[in-house]
């Protein structure tokens, strides 16, 4: 596995690479030579402006669509994703959505259940909660019903694409801290697209700064402080120090002395 040359080092066995990748829908570029490095265990954080190709870049990495031209490299066999919207059956209560993905597994309805029932406590959801049906649940309860059918499968790669643009302020921080404690705790590679660079700046470990269409990586930044020590002081400050980066600032269409 040769390393993205673009990568700043913060690894020497990569959990996974994206190498040159180029792709276009029909006519139209859309990625152009995107590379970059995420180290195993990482949080790398996908953002740039609204249909630059974040969320196609995703896909490729999670295996549903392949590249025009370059690669993706990874050891990861078993990917989970979560979405703005959260996706849940409607004619399933909670525990049966996050158990629905279970069926594709060697196991028993019994093991299933109390899977299911154990990741409900967990994503910080009541026995009661689990009898209700999605529409029924407030906004955040279903992104948390739609966080643990994700980890329900025991994913090695986990792959988030805004699943937290949808709720409001103080909901987004509770989930960004709950997806936090839990990615932390399992150790689990994680990408995730987000449109906030602050929401990047408190999760990832690199943020890859994509340009405008056709996305091209405009930067990368890495953050070594620790997620527990990012309160909002820092975080505050290390946006208005990305935000000083003038290839930053342009890709993010923000001017760099605005920032400062």
């Amino acid at each position: 596995m040769t390393p993205a040359p673009d990568s700043t080092a913060a690894t020497s066995s990569p959990g996974l690479v994206v190498e040159a990748v180029s792709h276009a829908f029909g006519p139209e570029p859309v990625l152009t030579e995107v590379s970059f490095a995420l180290p195993a265990g990482k949080v790398g954080c996908l953002i740039g402006p609204s249909g630059c190709g974040k969320s196609t870049l995703l896909a490729m990495i999670g295996g549903l669509s392949r590249p025009d031209q370059g690669r993706i490299v990874h050891a990861f066999v078993r990917p989970a994703f979560a979405f703005q919207d959260p996706c849940l059956l409607p004619w399933r209560d909670a525990r049966q959505n996050i158990a629905f993905g279970l069926k594709a597994l060697p196991m028993g309805r019994t093991e299933r259940d109390a899977r299911a029932e154990r990741l409900l406590g967990i994503v910080g959801l009541s026995e009661d909660d689990g009898d209700k049906f999605p529409h029924e649940l407030s906004g955040g309860m279903r992104q948390r019903v739609a966080l643990a059918r994700a980890l329900a499968i025991d994913p090695d790669l986990v792959l988030l694409d805004e699943p937290f643009s949808a709720l409001d302020v103080g909901l987004r921080r509770q989930m960004q801290a709950l997806v936090q404690r839990l990615i932390d705790a399992r150790g689990l590679t994680t990408v995730l697209v987000t449109h906030d660079l602050a929401e990047a700046v408190r999760m990832a470990d690199r943020i890859v700064v994509l340009s405008p269409r056709p996305a091209r990586v405009a930067a990368l930044h890495d953050i070594a402080v620790p997620h527990a020590a990012r309160d909002d002081g820092f975080v505050h400050a290390e946006v208005g120090r990305l935000l000083a980066d003038p290839a930053t600032a342009r890709a993010l269409a923000v001017e760099p002395e605005a920032s400062r």
